[in-house]
């Protein structure tokens, strides 16, 4: 069973930005998508985990399809099963970082993961306010928040583009990690080819189409 599978997808704004985009994503798989900026990289994530409806083409998740299901189904999928980390944290500024992360673990019934605390080296930030933290620190707490969901695929847009070099490398360290360890699958949208190159697969969006290189 494929995670995700998307057939023949379309998409276009003013302009056709990709058609015809057939994608799977298996158990303990991680694929990256590089192309330049505007090619569509984050318009075909935001397809991909439930934010956005493709002009043409089906998009399965977990053998079933997407844009059929209803809206409550679908934000059961997010609440549970789909993990989206974005470059932009989307943390609660007056809270601490660990009761953001357990807002997450609230909603979906999972315990924090103090394992996946300590990898990404956010202990001492815990009971800090967010607004107290840098922005590395933050997106490591947007990251922590969603792995302790335990979502069974995870949607990376951009997530290492405001961290310096070591930090970009550790966190990719936790996605592998998390990826193998739960049987989950990631989609990794980044510009950093070193960071896509750890990968199974890795993907070019270019001239409409989606290249395997």
């Amino acid at each position: 069973m494929y995670l995700l599978n998307t057939t023949n997808i379309s998409h276009s704004f003013d302009t056709l930005l990709f058609e015809d985009i057939n994608l799977s994503i298996a158990p303990q798989e991680s694929i990256s998508i590089v192309g330049r900026s505007g090619s569509g990289k984050s318009t075909f994530l935001h397809i991909c985990s439930s934010f956005l409806t493709p002009q043409s083409g089906e998009v399965k998740l977990f053998d079933n399809n997407l844009y059929s299901q209803t809206n409550k189904e679908i934000e059961t999928l997010r609440r549970y099963d789909i993990g989206i980390i974005f470059q932009s944290h989307y943390l609660f500024k007056g809270m601490s970082a660990i009761e953001n992360i357990n807002i997450a673990s609230l909603l979906s019934n999972q315990p924090i993961d103090e394992d996946i605390i300590q990898r990404l080296e956010i202990q001492e930030c815990m009971n800090k306010k967010i607004s107290e933290l840098s922005g590395g620190q933050q997106q490591r707490v947007s990251i922590a928040r969603v792995l302790s969901k335990k979502p069974r695929i995870i949607f990376a847009d951009e997530p290492t583009g405001n961290l310096d070099t070591n930090t970009a490398s550790l966190v990719m360290d936790v996605l592998l990690e998390y990826v193998a360890q739960n049987n989950a699958g990631l989609m990794l949208v980044t510009h950093d080819i070193a960071l896509a190159n750890r990968c199974n697969q890795k993907y070019l969006l270019e001239n409409k189409s989606l290249i395997k290189v």
